[in-house]
């Protein structure tokens, strides 16, 4: 991983390019960063051209004040592919990088040649009470003192204690409480905060999918849907939901798994990443 950094719309956006061939494109999630994509680049190197982008208000990019909209994302994402002259991408997104990368596919099907959601946001109402916290007034004073140096030392401390006495945390812990640990400064607070409540209520998700995927059904795109079967951020379920309105979409579930499956059994994620890029047509859609 040799993150590189290009300026967009004023502010650096940090990203990774590597490798040579048809391009996948990676996505991550709230909280996320490159970071959540790593093991896949030396897996995919040698056949794909692989661009790992951290979000603006994520990772090692910028944390402008502004908009956070999936849209934006969406069209930040097409701005980064067209400084780098590349005209077609499979997308692949993991929770709100799921949402990103529909998004993305509805504003510019003439770009996407597969699609691969990973516990995607976008696809139902229900998700974590805790995302649904940051939406309540008082959140940003709230996140500022238990994403303070003083709670995140004792807290590690604590973990420090469980593992000399044999716990192991699994791949969402680990995920959730690096992404929680970036939240140190006031802008990625604000960033975080922003994001979050651009497709998130106190009742849940705000954003939903269903009709634009089934305004596309017609277009030869194939999906994948990659969940894990325990994900207590966004459940299993939604996967099924969006089969009914994509009836063509391959489900792959992974058993035991959180909301990072990707991250809790990575060999078989990029086994089936490889699989079906190899095995689907990839035809460009017509918009």
């Amino acid at each position: 991983m040799s993150p590189q950094t290009i300026v967009l719309h004023g502010h650096e956006l940090s990203y990774v390019d590597a490798g040579e061939g048809p391009v996948v494109l990676f996505i991550h999630g709230i909280l996320g960063s490159q970071y959540n994509w790593k093991h896949l680049v030396d897996r995919m190197d040698d056949t794909e051209r692989v661009i790992v982008p951290d979000l603006f208000g994520h990772g090692a990019s910028a944390k402008p004040m502004g908009d956070y909209s999936l849209s934006s994302h969406a069209a930040t994402l097409r701005d980064l592919l067209d400084r780098l002259e590349i005209d077609t991408v499979t997308l692949v997104g993991h929770s709100l990088g799921g949402g990103i990368a529909m998004q993305f596919f509805y504003l510019f099907p003439e770009r996407v040649e597969r699609l691969v959601l990973v516990a995607s946001g976008g696809l139902g109402r229900e998700v974590s009470p805790l995302l649904r916290s940051a939406t309540l007034p008082g959140a940003e004073q709230v996140l500022g003192v238990i994403a303070s140096r003083w709670v995140l030392t004792r807290v590690e401390a604590v973990g420090r204690a469980a593992a000399k006495v044999g716990w192991k945390p699994g791949a969402d812990i680990g995920a959730i409480w690096r992404g929680f640990t970036s939240l140190g400064d006031r802008e990625s607070r604000k960033a975080f905060l922003a994001t979050t409540r651009a497709v998130v209520d106190p009742g849940g998700q705000t954003v939903s999918a269903h009709d634009h995927l089934a305004d596309v059904v017609p277009l030869p795109i194939p999906i994948m849907l990659v969940w894990g079967s325990k994900d207590r951020m966004i459940p299993a379920w939604h996967a099924i939901s969006a089969q009914k309105s994509v009836p063509e979409a391959r489900v792959e579930l992974f058993e035991g798994a959180g909301h990072f499956p990707h991250l809790e059994d990575p060999d078989r994620f990029a086994d089936l990443l490889g699989d079906f890029i190899a095995t689907t047509p990839g035809h460009v859609s017509e918009a």
